[in-house]
């Protein structure tokens, strides 16, 4: 897509002389007109170099073409992604180029051999960080591979990075930085200075892709006219459900499904698609837009003396907008979570001597904002600050990512999720987590729900029916395997199935019970394993379980099977992946360097896969 561009520069005069036979007549551009006007942008690029493509197989076989057009170098766009983000704003550049004449090539950072980086001379990447600064799993071969001693010297290289991280991690943005450093390093030329992108990456993310776009344009665009005029055709945007353009879905149903005297209230959630086309596939995760608590906002309001009605100037969608203050706070801005930065503002703001003690400390400061949001920051030292200073300190809302828990096999139009409610005390005052409570709370049946599709492709089902699969998904992890079984009932998929499932204890915790015993029953679910931590002296854990199934579990490895692990990122995953490391060298007599290397393959295979936050 987007090889070949129609210029908007006037036509040359060898061009000019064969203007009167190979001009549109009126009826004939009326029918272009129609065919083309539900065209999007990308598919009118598309188009212009079909057309341009067949015009040099027909009649401009005349002309000569060497002379009128130049060869154009190619810029290619590498992405690295864990969730969709950084995949959706590499496409987003990819369009920018690709309006602005340039040819672009979009790819997959696992899909883009390493070796033939020293073929490039521009390159753009755009890459996300996983966890405590690893790199996403599409981007670990390519990753090592830079970092290491057979990266080849680059000096014809131009390139720019654009990096997306948590400013509440340690290692913020630190995949972007290592390809930054690295390639500079081996003598690549950067373009454009690398920009790390916080969680709300949009304003950012587009202005580093207007400037690196207009720095190319110049030397990466045909320096000569193209092969015929550029007709003013009326485009119809083309209806696409985004993070930047979600889809109004009817919310059906929020039930509890922990018992009564559980520690946790988890909820079902199903949420109507309609007739809106939009649809996602087992692994992927839905993105769901909130409102922010309305007491939590009076009681922040109150703290910082603000009436509410007072005006405040943010960017929403590109566009300066102007809002009450009450308003912004419940919809525009993220108060039930507490960034590093914005405990650093309140202590310079407030001057106050512990704020500004944990703030100096960056792993104080993001232990401390990981259990304080925004109110219980400030109502810990006063500032006399105004409105617009205030919400200029905090991020902007994020939808909240989860796991989908249904196959469109299954459901249809719905989807389904598996939502833990955050709910805690501080200070004697109940405090919630701003997406789940209001998924449990704040909406009511019938009402509407902004949510889009957040695509995974690093955590799907094998292609071949006939693999078997182990899934590791303790607690609400459980979500995206309840739809792979679902999948893999309706694809009549024959290979094994087996399952890891922990939790606090079995009579109040074991999420869709019923549901997991009637696949046991049917045979869909070859093997269940539980781990009820709190129904014995003993905890006990997944992880656990794996152990005790060693000699079963690397079976199953040797055999071809998948193993993926969706849940806690900071302690299971962790866990578990040390325990796979155990088992793989014990059970295969491998030294742990052999195990290490042993996981990576599952990983390049695509045979291990995970799925954690």
């Amino acid at each position: 897509m987007g090889e070949y561009f129609m210029s908007q520069e006037p036509l040359s005069l060898e061009q000019n002389s064969n203007q009167a036979s190979s001009s549109l007549d009126a009826n004939q551009l009326v029918l272009l007109q129609q065919a083309t006007s539900s065209y999007s942008s990308l598919q009118l690029a598309w188009a212009s170099g079909y057309l341009a493509a067949k015009s040099e197989q027909g009649q401009v076989s005349q002309v000569n073409v060497a002379t009128a057009v130049a060869p154009a170098k190619i810029l290619t766009i590498l992405y690295a992604s864990q969730t969709g983000n950084a995949k959706g704003v590499a496409s987003q550049v990819e369009q920018s180029a690709s309006a602005a004449g340039i040819k672009v090539k979009l790819v997959n950072i696992s899909d883009f051999k390493a070796k033939s980086l020293k073929n490039e001379t521009h390159i753009i990447i755009v890459a996300s960080t996983n966890g405590e600064g690893e790199p996403p799993d599409d981007a670990i071969e390519f990753h090592e591979f830079l970092l290491g001693k057979k990266a080849p010297k680059l000096p014809n290289l131009s390139y720019s990075v654009l990096a997306l991280g948590d400013s509440s991690y340690e290692f913020f943005c630190q995949t972007g930085k290592d390809f930054d450093e690295r390639l500079q390093a081996l003598g690549a030329k950067q373009v454009l200075p690398r920009v790390d992108c916080d969680v709300d990456y949009d304003s950012d993310s587009e202005s580093w892709t207007v400037k690196v776009v207009e720095t190319l344009k110049e030397e990466l665009t045909q320096a000569d006219t193209a092969l015929a005029p550029v007709i003013d055709l009326p485009v119809a945007t083309v209806s696409q459900y985004s993070k930047q353009n979600p889809l109004e879905a009817e919310f059906l149903l929020s039930q509890k499904i922990t018992g009564r005297d559980s520690a946790k209230d988890v909820r079902h959630i199903e949420i109507d698609l309609g007739e809106s086309g939009l649809t996602y596939q087992t692994g992927d995760a839905l993105g769901v837009y909130f409102e922010n608590n309305a007491a939590l906002v009076v009681e922040l309001l109150a703290t910082l003396n603000f009436t509410g009605d007072e005006d405040v100037s943010l960017k929403v969608n590109g566009e300066q907008q102007t809002f009450l203050l009450k308003d912004a706070l419940k919809k525009q801005l993220e108060i039930t979570q507490t960034a590093p930065a914005f405990i650093e503002f309140w202590a310079k703001a407030s001057d106050d001597e512990s704020l500004l003690a944990i703030a100096a400390d960056k792993h104080t400061a993001r232990e401390y904002a990981s259990n304080h949001q925004i109110v219980d920051v400030v109502s810990t030292a006063s500032a006399e600050i105004s409105a617009q200073t205030f919400v200029d300190a905090l991020r902007k809302m994020t939808p909240r990512l989860y796991s989908i828990a249904s196959a469109q096999a299954e459901v249809e139009e719905e989807v389904h999720l598996t939502v833990g409610i955050v709910a805690y005390e501080y200070n004697d005052k109940q405090r919630f987590g701003g997406a789940s409570h209001f998924l449990a709370e704040g909406i009511e049946e019938g009402q509407t729900v902004r949510v889009f599709v957040e695509h995974n492709d690093n955590f799907r089902l094998p292609q071949d029916n006939n693999a078997p699969v182990i899934m590791i998904g303790p607690g609400t992890g459980v979500a995206p395997f309840r739809a792979f079984m679902q999948q893999r009932e309706a694809d009549e998929a024959s290979g094994d199935n087996w399952m890891f499932f922990g939790d606090q204890t079995f009579t109040q915790d074991f999420l869709y019970q019923v549901e997991w015993q009637n696949y046991l029953k049917s045979g869909l679910l070859t093997r269940m394993d539980v781990a009820f931590s709190r129904d014995q002296v003993e905890k006990i854990y997944v992880q656990n379980r794996l152990k005790e199934q060693a000699k079963d579990v690397f079976a199953w490895l040797e055999r071809g099977a998948h193993i993926y692990i969706c849940g806690d990122a900071n302690r299971m995953a962790k866990d578990v992946h040390q325990t796979l490391l155990e088992i793989i060298a014990e059970q295969g007599q491998l030294s742990g360097e052999q195990a290490e290397q042993y996981l990576k393959d599952l990983r390049s295979n695509k045979r291990y896969q995970k799925d954690v936050y």
